[in-house]
């Protein structure tokens, strides 16, 4: 793969990611939408339709990563590490643009949200918080639900009839459906970097009316967390595959 198809795949692919996930959290939370407080489970799926729609698109371009966890595990596994910061540069950048596509499709209900007695904060609708704010237990949080995501990923790859057949995104969906139904309540299962740093410095930026803070003394977990573990997922998955 072109290092011009490897930026390009995975922009394109992590804007389409993003914008279904935060666009699925725009729905439910906010005021004035169709599918306001229809809950988690079509958060949960909304997500995971938006890791099939983006991995497919990106995957003849750049595989379809989307997420620096999956990209770090694949270069420990593999030993290669040339494209790298390639992959990681895609992913932020489609992040962004991802979610600033979201708050254009729900550009009517942000400006509504100004207009309530009671503002809704908006960071949910871009990146995550968690349910009970512990340092510690949030960080454990990510790298275990982030292994829970990369080491399926990478021992897929095993099983020649998903690549064959194409099924492996279809898999991966679900799998991510999952991990937002079993593994998300805590903080939000954000394990991707991308997919919460990008959107926040986008909400941080954008001038919605009463967005409330981006809480930055937070976003360095559901950054952290996922780098470790989808570095984890390329040890164990080299120790024990």
């Amino acid at each position: 793969m072109s290092n011009g198809d490897v930026f390009l795949g995975e922009v394109i692919g992590t804007a389409i990611l993003i914008l279904f996930g935060a666009g699925v959290v725009a729905a439910v939370v906010l005021n004035y939408s169709k599918a306001k407080d229809s809950g988690w489970v079509v958060i949960a799926f909304g997500w995971g339709f938006g890791v099939l729609a983006g991995a497919y698109t990106a995957a003849p371009l750049s595989g379809g990563h989307l997420n620096p966890a999956v990209t770090l595990g694949i270069a420990i596994d593999t030993g290669d590490w040339d494209q790298v910061p390639l992959y990681i540069a895609g992913q932020m950048v489609g992040a962004m643009l991802g979610a600033v596509l979201c708050w254009l499709v729900y550009f009517a209900q942000f400006q509504a949200n100004a207009e309530e007695e009671i503002a809704q904060p908006t960071l949910g609708i871009f990146s995550t918080a968690p349910a009970i704010r512990n340092p510690v237990a949030n960080l454990v949080t990510e790298i275990i639900a982030t292994i829970g995501l990369v080491l399926p990923i990478l021992a897929f790859g095993l099983t020649k009839g998903l690549g064959e057949s194409g099924t492996a995104v279809l898999v991966v969906a679900f799998l991510v459906v999952g991990i937002g139904l079993s593994l998300g309540g805590p903080t939000g299962y954000a394990i991707n970097p991308a997919r919460d740093l990008g959107p926040r410095i986008v909400h941080a930026l954008l001038p919605i009316p009463n967005k409330g803070t981006s809480d930055w003394s937070y976003a360095w977990i559901p950054v952290v967390g996922p780098l470790i573990g989808g570095a984890l997922s390329g040890v164990i998955f080299n120790a024990a595959f």
